[in-house]
């Protein structure tokens, strides 16, 4: 099989929560600047994957190939809205291989069980967008880690990645992006 790269991306607050306390994201994590640079990554994947609630809340309007994880599959099957996959009854590159046998750019916009899954099987690059200035008390941090104390950047620092360059996407949020990379 050909190279499966795998970008994950989040946007977070300060204190690194991707959603509020009822799993919904709000306002303050919403920014034009960062949904372009998304949607244009999402465009230059060949598959999203992302987690049953997220696939349920988030249209697919361009039809793009996606990956749904769910405990209700028995493996990994062709659906009508996309690819089902139980990582408990089948693994990563068995089910990878499947949906792309030919290789290619995965993405990963989570919720946090996906992005924890998907840091213990190894990002290529996470790409990690924070709206400064912002808290979200009470909310799902990005990494279940995160619930420690422990930092977004110190868990992708611990699984091996390095930061590049913090570019702003917004100066008015401020929303910044910095991509780590393996």
């Amino acid at each position: 099989m050909s190279r499966v790269e795998i970008h994950g991306y989040a946007i977070v607050s300060d204190d690194d929560r991707i959603a509020d306390s009822t799993g919904q994201t709000p306002d303050v994590l919403r920014n034009d600047a960062d949904w372009a640079y998304f949607q244009a990554e999402l465009n230059r994947s060949d598959v999203t994957v992302l987690g049953r609630l997220g696939h349920e809340a988030n249209p697919n309007p361009r039809n793009r190939v996606r990956m749904i994880l769910s405990s209700s599959s028995q493996g990994i099957e062709r659906r009508v809205d996309g690819w089902w996959w139980n990582p408990e009854r089948l693994s990563w590159d068995e089910a990878i291989r499947r949906v792309l046998p030919y290789g290619g750019r995965v993405a990963v916009p989570g919720g946090r069980q996906v992005f924890d899954l998907f840091l213990k099987l190894g990002y290529d690059a996470f790409h990690l967008t924070r709206a400064e200035g912002v808290a979200v008390p009470g909310g799902v941090p990005v990494f279940s880690e995160c619930e420690t104390g422990k930092g977004a950047e110190a868990i992708l620092s611990e699984a091996g990645l390095t930061p590049g360059q913090r570019k702003t996407l917004d100066p008015v949020g401020p929303i910044s992006l910095v991509v780590w990379r393996r």
